[in-house]
């Protein structure tokens, strides 16, 4: 493959818009392989990358979620994660991330998404590491030895599983491992974008007898509600009493408070209104505050006197892809998952960004 191009949306300073560049397309590595990325989805936290709120090197490829057809496999590449056989032609995903397997996280903790050492594509993957197109906001991304790779089911919309591509192995993660959704439980989520509607859609799955969304706008809850996702929509984000929302979501409850309140809004104002939705007993799984928006006053008295476990999730590995990807036969019967997306052609980035920062769109997805 050597002599073609890749054309990508590079980061090169932060508050800056990134710019449509091209780079030389590599070979496959051993052990890796070349996507042709036909899809990348833009998450909130690209939002905050690009306004340099987190820590990350610059410049480089955005993009840590994609979707798109094998072109080339190095050598010693044969299998998914999975263990099906790879080929030329498949339909992959990939996770984001590889841990490092030696720091004590990874080696002593049993908590690879707590690696000191991850490397993330589309997030701290700089140019001059390179390959440069290690982002998925390109038409072709080289994936490196170790990156976790499975198979798309046959017959899946691209635009359904990009719907959920960071959001839904996220609330793998936090609804796996950290707080499971139990049979016949009440779930209120905060938060109405895409992790708050994975985490919604999810415990639907999972048997909870009513899931409440609270959040906003109302175009929003509408298209949630529009795909199936939860039983009981409230708009909290333009409400001119926050309180009396808050009444209605417990009255939705039962009156004594959700079994399980999961926080995916990331505002931190959010947290305090959580913990007393939540009945005496409950649990309070915080999956949003994946940036640090600041501090927020919360009173812990509501954590002792409803004697609640309180649980953080953070990020995900690529065994919760692999999970994620297994589900979406479930998910797509069940959920109209392509209706939340919106796509924007690679050169129209500019245009997707701003849609997401102003909220006019659910889910924005680039395509090539």
């Amino acid at each position: 493959m050597t002599g073609r191009t890749g054309r990508a949306v590079v980061l090169e300073e932060f508050g800056r818009p990134p710019r449509l560049r091209e780079f030389p397309l590599p070979p496959a590595p051993a052990g890796g392989m070349v996507v042709a990325c036909g899809y990348g989805g833009i998450c909130g936290t690209d939002l905050h990358l690009q306004q340099g709120h987190l820590d990350i090197p610059v410049p480089l490829v955005l993009g840590h979620e994609g979707l798109g057809v094998i072109r080339e496999l190095g050598d010693g590449l044969c299998q998914d994660a999975t263990g099906a056989p790879l080929a030329a032609g498949d339909t992959v995903m990939w996770a984001s991330s590889l841990a490092c397997g030696v720091c004590p996280p990874c080696r002593l903790h049993r908590e690879p998404t707590l690696c000191e050492r991850r490397r993330t594509y589309g997030v701290n993957r700089a140019l001059a590491d390179g390959p440069e197109l290690s982002g998925a906001w390109a038409d072709h991304i080289v994936l490196q030895p170790g990156t976790t790779v499975i198979k798309v089911p046959d017959g899946t919309d691209p635009l359904a599983a990009m719907s959920l591509a960071c959001a839904g192995p996220t609330v793998a993660h936090a609804l796996y491992e950290r707080r499971p959704v139990r049979l016949g439980e009440t779930v209120v989520v905060q938060g109405s974008g895409p992790v708050g509607l994975a985490a919604a859609a999810f415990a639907q799955l999972a048997g909870a007898a009513k899931v409440v969304v609270v959040g906003g706008p109302a175009g929003r809850l509408e298209r949630a509600a529009a795909a199936g996702i939860g039983d009981v929509h409230l708009n909290i984000a333009d409400a001119a009493d926050p309180g009396k929302i808050l009444r209605e979501v417990r009255a939705a409850t039962g009156g004594d408070g959700a079994d399980l309140v999961i926080e995916c809004a990331g505002v931190p104002a959010a947290v305090g209104q959580g913990l007393t939705l939540a009945r005496r007993g409950g649990s309070y799984l915080i999956i949003g505050q994946y940036t640090d928006a600041g501090d927020t006053l919360i009173n812990p008295h509501q954590i002792v006197h409803r004697q609640l476990d309180v649980v953080g999730s953070w990020a995900f590995t690529g065994a919760h892809l692999v999970e994620y990807v297994r589900l979406l036969p479930a998910l797509t019967a069940r959920f109209d998952l392509a209706s939340l997306v919106t796509p924007f052609p690679l050169e129209r980035h500019a245009d997707a960004l701003t849609a997401v920062a102003d909220g006019s769109v659910m889910k924005a997805v680039l395509t090539s």
